[in-house]
């Protein structure tokens, strides 16, 4: 059969449902064999970028490997920022780009561009393929390397000319990779060592990660958590991984974490950090982080261990044996369950939080829309976020219960992302409510990427919590730049309701707090994509906020800000 007809057979070996991509002349050959197979669902997205985030959005529902492509240059270039977000956020995506024909490599031809150079620091693996019979086994080995270890983006550059030509179809069973071999299961002495410390700790964290949901490990985790009461902070990628209605979930932590987070953070003596890599807007001034603490750090990739924070108990291995070993290890007889004073502590913490999301006759509060969507949603429901202070109160004020139900860019903090994102996700669960919490910024990245929704029939909400402003850059102008808000300043937006109903989803727009609840109702009973603006209060901040260079307990909260 023909190069292309057998890339198709071999995405369907390895279980691919749905690919999303566009089209174009390098991978024209690829795209008249998806015309002739009746069961590879193809979504076509507006734009490449839109593509490749939502591979990463139905990557993160599945745990399965997202699958995009793009033709040669300018729609493999397209794919670099979904690509790196997928990277910084360890998501299995397998991308696929067209490339020109083996001979015109390196001649400048049409549409060329060095692909697999471009996007060596940004995927897991990399290849250009230069002859056809290479194309199974190097479809074989990208589904492992992207979906086993620290799960990751790989990109498969294939030329046009290899796409044409005839290959017999044998598609391997099983891949040799003498280089790559992850450490699944954790030392026995190391997880004696990390039991011994459990056992004689009076304070202590777990700090749980996306590698907790990675690995499926949120049972495990919930079941260590109870079994030594200790309380649990998540980063924003962990969310959902433990259930934010528990008396001892503690909410995210860092640099827009909660209070009782990073109060209960600096002054443990134990933390058990699961699936995490300490980055830096976790750990604040790495001086000041954890004084007191022994850390016991469990992941999978050798090279996270002790890179940030100094480890005294590493663990590698995957998150779900680790815990296990764990938990089967601790002697429930004799484990210090409750120390009184630390959950008061803890307790009190809590409590400090006191602030009204009522309008008070002005413009609506982003906080209060995204409560309302929290308390009217099904609790597996799947949020999406856009990036800035949409993402942060999205992260603070919705009720996360189950894994694989947030999806939003962490490390890269991409622009654009939840509304793709979110498509990804409908597709990867058309029987779930799925919502986008975005800004006004962030939407306009991807926008055209509605047309998809209504495409395809995906009943997607999207919050717009609209206030004129990039949000989080003015907060930081406001803050440390004396108000001088350079270029942050939208002016007035268009309308996002009628753009919405221009592309033929439903557009609403909501400017009290009493309109607020009908809104989410009727967005929710509604078989089309949904868009409300939300018109928000203008200038409204995300606190706390730890500012650049400072500890995790020297936190602005709303009462330390002038004229807020």
């Amino acid at each position: 059969m023909k190069g292309a007809e057998a890339i198709i057979k071999a995405l369907k070996k390895e279980d691919v449902e749905h690919v999303f991509g566009y089209p174009g002349g390098a991978v024209i050959d690829l795209y008249d064999a998806i015309h002739e197979d009746d069961d590879l669902k193809h979504i076509l997205t507006r734009h490449e970028q839109g593509a490749a985030h939502a591979a990463d959005g139905y990557a993160r529902v599945t745990g399965k490997a997202g699958v995009c492509i793009a033709t040669s240059g300018p729609g493999a270039t397209n794919l670099v920022t979904g690509i790196a977000t997928a990277h910084m956020d360890s998501v299995p995506v397998v991308a696929l780009t067209g490339q020109v024909p083996v001979e015109m490599i390196g001649n400048d031809a049409f549409q060329e561009a060095d692909t697999t150079g471009i996007t060596i620091p940004i995927t897991k693996h990399n290849q250009l393929l230069k002859e056809s019979k290479n194309i199974l086994s190097t479809i074989k080995k990208s589904f492992h390397i992207a979906e086993t270890g620290r799960n990751g983006p790989v990109l498969i550059d294939i030329p046009k000319d290899l796409q044409s030509e005839d290959i017999d179809f044998d598609y391997p069973k099983d891949i040799s990779l003498p280089g790559y071999n992850p450490t699944f299961r954790p030392h026995e002495l190391q997880i004696k060592k990390a039991v011994d410390a459990i056992m004689e700790a009076r304070r202590p964290v777990i700090y749980a990660g996306g590698g907790v949901i990675a690995s499926n490990a949120s049972k495990e985790l919930r079941e260590l958590s109870e079994t030594i009461m200790a309380p649990v902070t998540t980063t924003l990628l962990a969310k959902g991984c433990y259930n934010e209605e528990s008396d001892l979930c503690l909410g995210m932590l860092g640099m827009h974490g909660t209070k009782e987070a990073n109060y209960a953070i600096t002054e443990s003596d134990l933390i058990i950090a699961v699936g995490a890599r300490f980055d830096d807007r976790v750990t604040g001034k790495i001086e000041g982080f954890a004084p007191n603490a022994k850390i016991v750090h469990i992941d999978i990739d050798p090279a996270e261990i002790g890179k940030n924070v100094k480890t005294h108990i590493p663990i590698v291995g995957d998150a779900k044996k680790a815990l296990n070993k764990l938990i089967k290890r601790i002697n429930r007889k004799k484990i210090k369950k409750e120390n009184t004073e630390w959950h008061n502590k803890i307790k009190r913490w809590k409590k400090e939080k006191s602030e009204s999301l009522k309008s008070e006759g002005k413009r609506i509060k982003p906080q209060f829309v995204v409560k309302k969507i929290s308390e009217k949603t099904p609790d597996d429901t799947i949020l999406a976020t856009e990036v800035g202070q949409c993402q942060m109160w999205a992260a603070h004020y919705y009720k996360f219960k189950k894994p694989r139900t947030f999806l939003t860019s962490g490390g890269l903090g991409t622009m654009g992302y939840g509304l793709p994102a979110s498509i990804g996700a409908q597709i990867a669960a058309p029987d779930k409510k799925v919502w986008n919490i975005a800004g006004d910024g962030s939407i306009q990245m991807n926008i055209q990427e509605i047309a998809t929704a209504v495409k395809f029939n995906l009943p997607i909400n999207i919050a717009i919590l609209n206030n004129n402003y990039l949000g989080m850059v003015r907060q930081w102008q406001e803050l440390f730049f004396d108000e001088r808000y350079s270029q942050t300043h939208l002016g007035e937006n268009p309308d996002f309701s009628k753009i919405a109903e221009g592309f033929g989803a439903k557009g609403m727009v909501v400017e009290k707090d009493s309109e607020v609840e009908e809104a989410i109702d009727i967005a929710n009973s509604t078989d089309k994509p949904v868009l409300i603006d939300f018109k928000v209060k203008k200038e409204e901040n995300v606190y706390p906020m730890v500012p650049s260079g400072s500890t995790l307990t020297e936190m602005l909260e709303r009462k330390d800000i002038k004229g807020d």
